[in-house]
């Protein structure tokens, strides 16, 4: 699995290796970051049409995939991910009826603008920095067709920053935060990534996105989370 999140930036270095033209490898990947938003508008402004024609819904979780592992330190499971919650949540072996009386099969209760193409935006070799981009613009895109919420399945913890920038873009403040983990991620940038999955929080905290940050169910924090913590005034439980 680690083989294939790395697939893109070793396909990109053996464009570079052939000569393939800078110019041309730059052109693919702009062409690249345009397509994809505009794919997740598509399906986000007819979901959200789908939506009002039924009557409409004062809200409607709209699922959102971001099929990303590079940034996980260790195993790659989590660019799997997306599609495997899909298939859990319509597997067939229960009824789609939630504990409120809601169904789940109603596009008014749930819908799915499908994932943002992350490995094939990764094998034109863009790089973290815009490919975070990507991320948040989808994100936005789903929020502004009322009344689409977005429930994003990802992918390991990195796209928690792209996600939490979007959010905070499209209510314009400050979020206040309850993270559930063992690990507060918020290492200034682990094993020299800024954008690894432990250092997503580090990222919310410095660009001032969280106005407070509650972190439940830690289990393991060095000296450098400890100070990182006491630095953004994180609570740590």
């Amino acid at each position: 699995m680690r083989n294939i999140a790395r697939k893109g930036i070793h396909y990109w270095q053996k464009l570079c290796a052939a000569n393939v033209p800078a110019e041309l490898i730059e052109n693919v990947q702009n062409r690249v970051i345009d397509a994809s938003p505009t794919l997740i508008r598509g399906r986000a402004k007819l979901k959200g049409e789908l939506v009002q024609a039924l009557g409409g819904a004062v809200a409607s979780s709209c699922l959102l995939g971001v099929p990303l592992g590079h940034n996980s330190s260790f195993l790659q499971g989590p660019a799997f991910a997306p599609p495997r919650i899909r298939e859990a949540i319509w597997c067939g072996s229960t009824n789609a009826t939630t504990e409120e009386g809601k169904e789940l099969n109603d596009p008014r209760v749930l819908t799915d603008v499908g994932d943002v193409p992350v490995l094939e935006i990764r094998d034109c070799g863009v790089d973290d920095n815009r490919l975070m981009n990507i991320i948040s613009e989808s994100v936005r895109l789903v929020m502004e067709d009322a009344p689409l919420l977005p429930l994003v399945l990802d992918g390991d913890h990195s796209i928690s920053f792209p996600v939490v920038r979007a959010v905070l873009d499209k209510i314009g403040g400050p979020l206040d935060i309850l993270h559930l983990d063992a690990h507060p991620d918020i290492y200034h940038a682990f094993e020299g990534n800024k954008y690894s999955r432990a250092s997503s929080f580090a990222r919310i905290m410095e660009g001032g996105y969280a106005r407070w940050l509650l972190q439940v169910g830690l289990r393991s924090i060095n000296r450098e989370g400890r100070e990182q913590g006491k630095r953004f005034g994180v609570e740590m439980k």
